[in-house]
């Protein structure tokens, strides 16, 4: 009976934001839930989730990816005055330990995995993963619940055999679309930015994003969703246009193959059960 019960456990997932600008991601079910990434307020956080339904006081943990600031701006507050557990790497933990911008520093709300090593919190198996970028160090996540994988993996300099390892697992998957190379190469972005973006170490463009998911999609896949897009160098249509074209010349079809979504900057998202 435990086991039929569990089976019927339904899952959500929304963005409170993302990009930039701040970037805060929920899963959970009816009981409780876990936040990716705490980059914006306190208070914004709080009230997005109410929007969904969501109390904070159901939120089991915060996962953080990598120390940049609008990953990590309320972990501490979360942390340290709501007693929620920060789950990060050795290195990331101390990326936010050394920010300036963190007011609370986290002590005993501090959680350390290990890249590989996959960990427990409730229903979720949770394993991290390494993704290229220019911060002191990156983890995407890879979650195993019920029937569903999910993997979301965020300012990605490049996808590498590990990174796309996670992302062919997933029948849910959460993943950057930064910038239109275009739009880049054109724009106002001093020429050190414009390397920095696509150095490797940068972010993912549309047209890399949509040419791996069309060459590796698996008809298990139920749900797309672009992630941290620009808002100097992209925009939601373009991004969701670029990845349905390279889908429909693979002959796969969004809505009838897979649902696509776009997460706006600093905008709640509508909620995806499954």
């Amino acid at each position: 009976m435990q086991y039929e019960l569990f089976q019927l456990e339904r899952f959500s997932f929304f963005s409170l934001s993302s990009g930039s600008c701040g970037n805060c991601y929920y899963l959970g079910n009816s009981r409780y839930g876990i936040l990716i990434d705490a980059g914006i307020g306190p208070r914004v956080i709080r009230k997005r989730l109410a929007e969904n339904g969501v109390d904070l006081s159901s939120i089991m943990a915060v996962l953080i990816t990598h120390d940049h600031y609008d990953h990590i701006k309320s972990a501490g507050y979360l942390g340290e005055k709501l007693h929620i557990p920060v789950y990060a790497t050795r290195e990331v933990h101390r990326g936010i330990s050394n920010s300036p911008l963190i007011r609370h520093s986290l002590n005993g709300s501090s959680k350390y995995i290990k890249k590989g090593n996959p960990f427990q919190i409730e229903d979720f198996r949770i394993t991290a993963f390494n993704v290229p970028h220019d911060s002191i160090d990156n983890a995407g996540y890879f979650f195993e619940f019920g029937n569903n994988k999910l993997t979301l993996v965020t300012d990605v300099g490049a996808i590498t055999d590990e990174v796309a390892y996670y992302i062919c697992k997933a029948n849910h998957l959460v993943i950057e679309s930064n910038y239109d190379e275009e739009m880049l190469r054109n724009g106002c972005y001093p020429y050190h930015l414009k390397r920095r973006i696509t150095s490797g170490e940068g972010h993912l463009s549309n047209r890399e994003t949509a040419e791996f998911l069309a060459n590796n999609y698996s008809s298990e896949l139920r749900n797309i969703w672009l992630c941290h897009l620009s808002g100097d160098n992209n925009n939601p249509t373009l991004a969701y246009e670029t990845v349905e074209r390279q889908l429909s010349q693979r002959g796969i079809e969004v809505r009838r193959h897979v649902a696509l979504h776009v997460l706006e900057r600093n905008v709640l998202s509508n909620k995806i059960d499954f």
